[in-house]
């Protein structure tokens, strides 16, 4: 028999998570704040979405096609569900990477994603994708790719191997993986217990044993147990690339752009002093223990700056996506937590607290009697961007346009979560990506556009749906187990939703 899986987890399903860094509105603050031209996103491609949260949110949410194939047929089923739903015409299939890259009706794209795949998947498999990336990626398109990294994972990788071997040699295959892993785990603890030598060179080992064992079992089948895992090293990624015509943009993830919240002043120094850009990246990884990399790479990249790179910042559109009162003058980087200005970031904050888009033009202008320059204002919403708070926004006439598919999608989700916590996002039409939103914050909304006005009527609503499957809410670790006790917490937290995050979820176009 075929074995169809290729040695990749398949008898548990990936979780339904959302990843921004596939959201390709995202490229375009990211790349003025690198001083590269972002691409006009035409057409885009998801390679391994897993249960397909992303890839749907970003088919809804834009006007950009969207392609992508996952070779789980339950995740691709799930994601055509959805696909369905929001009637954004996601072409999302269930073939493995040689059968999607075969295919003959694909367009030519601006931006392929790949989350998390490129370390679970065979040295033949990464010869696919980049063979498919060369032919398919147009000149200027972007490529997403996040992938653990070496070294930060030199230490617990041989404890990973002992873990996956443990689970095929010693783990009954018929009770499951989730079986095995908790044997797994449980030997690998007791192995800690005798304290062998490699842990005692290594002490953060046993934490991080420990930390997996409280970690939901669908994310460690599929992160730790895959017969391929292949931590890579930055050269090693730039070398496998190098076919696709592919070179190093910029990290993903915004806060890896400000040097003074990941580096000391002799490191920064050191790195400036090498003038080789791919080992200038290594290095970084050395200093910060980089464990896992998120990563643009352009097919082409174009330098901007100059009035040039001011008049295309200057007509960015931002808004803030959290409230003004919940934003802490605190950001998190390698050297741990950093403090933010107040006398920068309070300004910028008061300038985007009624959640209406701004361009930065108008930022600017907004903090300029508070002596807030250009590059500080571009470094405070690179840091906003980087920890949640702001996103990039759409033009109206997008939004207008995609405010129908996510309004048929969310409705699809919010229908859902009557009986799972699984699926904690809705989709928003103004940033063109997703909002956390928990199972009782659905189900409130669900109330609303049922037509119950009230709070109070939301919390009753939820109750009846959790009371016909025989569910109560759990407080402090503790069941509440009358009807009273349970509607009296859910209208307190429908009440504190309406108050602290209604208009904020108008804003962002879910309501």
């Amino acid at each position: 028999m075929t074995d169809w899986t290729s040695g990749y987890v398949a008898d548990i399903g990936y979780t339904y998570g959302y990843y921004a860094q596939l959201n390709p509105l995202r490229i375009k603050l990211v790349f003025i704040n690198a001083g590269l031209v972002a691409p006009n996103v035409l057409n885009a491609c998801e390679l391994g979405f897993g249960q397909g949260m992303s890839a749907n949110v970003h088919a809804a949410a834009s006007l950009t096609p969207w392609y992508g194939t996952d070779f789980n047929p339950a995740h691709a089923g799930f994601a055509q569900e959805l696909a369905a739903a929001s009637g954004a015409g996601a072409q999302l299939h269930d073939d493995s990477f040689a059968e999607f890259f075969a295919r003959t009706d694909l367009p030519d794209f601006d931006f392929i994603g790949l989350h998390g795949i490129w370390t679970w998947v065979s040295n033949e498999n990464r010869a696919l994708i980049v063979d498919f990336i060369r032919r398919k990626l147009r000149v200027g398109g972007v490529v997403y790719i996040s992938y653990n990294t070496q070294p930060g994972w030199a230490c617990f990788a041989p404890v990973r191997h002992l873990m996956t071997q443990h689970a095929d040699s010693m783990g009954v295959h018929g009770q499951g993986i989730l079986s095995r892993i908790d044997g797994a785990l449980d030997f690998t603890e007791k192995m800690l217990a005798t304290h062998p030598s490699f842990a005692q060179a290594n002490p953060a080992i046993a934490e991080r044993v420990t930390k997996i064992k409280g970690q939901d079992r669908q994310y460690v089948a599929h992160e730790y147990f895959n017969r391929d895992w292949e931590p890579m090293h930055f050269k090693t990624l730039v070398d496998w690339l190098a076919p696709a015509k592919l070179e190093f943009a910029c990290s993903a993830h915004p806060t890896d752009h400000v040097d003074a919240m990941n580096l000391t002043e002799v490191q920064q120094q050191f790195l400036k002093d090498i003038p080789d850009a791919v080992l200038r990246e290594s290095v970084r990884d050395f200093m910060v223990t980089q464990h896992f990399r998120r990563d643009y790479w352009v097919k082409g990249a174009r330098k901007i700056g100059g009035l040039e790179l001011t008049e295309l910042a200057a007509v960015q559109r931002v808004m803030l996506v959290t409230q003004r009162a919940d934003v802490p003058y605190k950001a998190t980087g390698a050297l741990g937590q950093a403090n933010l200005k107040e006398a920068i970031y309070g300004p910028v904050l008061d300038a985007l607290a009624d959640h209406k888009p701004k361009t930065l033009g108008q930022l600017l202008l907004d903090v300029k009697d508070k002596g807030i320059n250009f590059i500080q204002l571009l470094q405070a919403v690179t840091v906003l961007n980087g920890e949640g708070h702001v996103a990039a926004v759409q033009d109206d006439a997008v939004v207008a346009k995609a405010k129908k598919h996510t309004d048929m999608l969310n409705q699809h989700l919010m229908n859902k979560a009557r009986s799972t916590w699984d699926m904690a996002y809705l989709a928003s039409p103004v940033t063109g990506g997703a909002v956390m939103a928990g199972r009782f914050v659905q189900l409130f909304l669900l109330a609303a556009k049922q037509g119950k006005k009230r709070p109070a009527e939301w919390g009753e609503f939820a109750w009846q749906v959790l009371a016909s499957q025989v569910q109560k809410i759990v407080k402090e670790g503790k069941s509440l187990d009358t009807a009273e006790e349970n509607i009296a917490e859910l209208t307190t937290q429908a009440y504190e939703f309406h108050k602290r995050q209604w208009a904020l979820f108008k804003a962002l176009g879910i309501v």
